[in-house]
């Protein structure tokens, strides 16, 4: 997969509402899907298709929900698909079905991998109580941990310096390892 299917799309006029915004942006939506399926493993037993859909469920049923630009979107769409995902990943693991999950992790663009889905919870809290604190922060870390995507692409989605988007992803970093040393 090229970064070019991840690359920012310009919209001409924006989207009313969520659902309009996932018609306009599905491909990198979807791309977005696959590289969750491909972080979780085949043992999660979700294709991409059922992630978007299930993602666009959540949306499309909250009119409230309005995003400021493409990035934000995505970002929102990531932690949609992550939270479908941990929500299946329980559901496989619980007792009645067998439990004991062992996932794999395989190497993706992603900054870092997950290995389980406690950790994948607490790694998604984290990120949750970050963005509680700073909205941008929290915005760079869905985009580079749970999106993939690189500095750079988030620095244009930003329309920010490169440097900044780096500065920004370390003191994610910091803040993230200092959450999740204390869970």
């Amino acid at each position: 997969m090229t970064s070019d299917a991840l690359a920012p799309v310009a919209l001409a006029t924006p989207p009313a509402n969520s659902a309009a915004m996932f018609e306009q942006l599905y491909r990198q939506v979807r791309s977005l899907a696959r590289r969750e399926v491909v972080r979780i493993g085949p043992q999660a037993s979700l294709s991409p298709t059922t992630l978007v859909h299930e993602a666009y469920l959540q949306c499309a049923g909250r009119d409230e929900l309005s995003f400021e630009d493409n990035a934000r979107f995505l970002s929102y769409a990531a932690r949609a698909m992550r939270g479908i995902a941990i929500d299946h990943l329980r559901g496989r693991q619980a007792s009645k079905r067998g439990g004991g999950l062992h996932m794999t992790t395989l190497d993706t663009a992603a900054a870092e991998s997950i290995s389980d889905v406690d950790h994948l919870q607490r790694v998604a809290e984290a990120t949750e109580a970050l963005t509680q604190l700073d909205p941008r922060l929290g915005d760079v870390v869905n985009l580079k941990f749970f999106c993939g995507f690189t500095v750079a692409e988030i620095a244009a989605m930003h329309h920010v310096a490169e440097r900044t988007v780096q500065r920004q992803w370390e003191k994610a970093r910091i803040f993230l390892r200092t959450a999740l040393a204390d869970a």
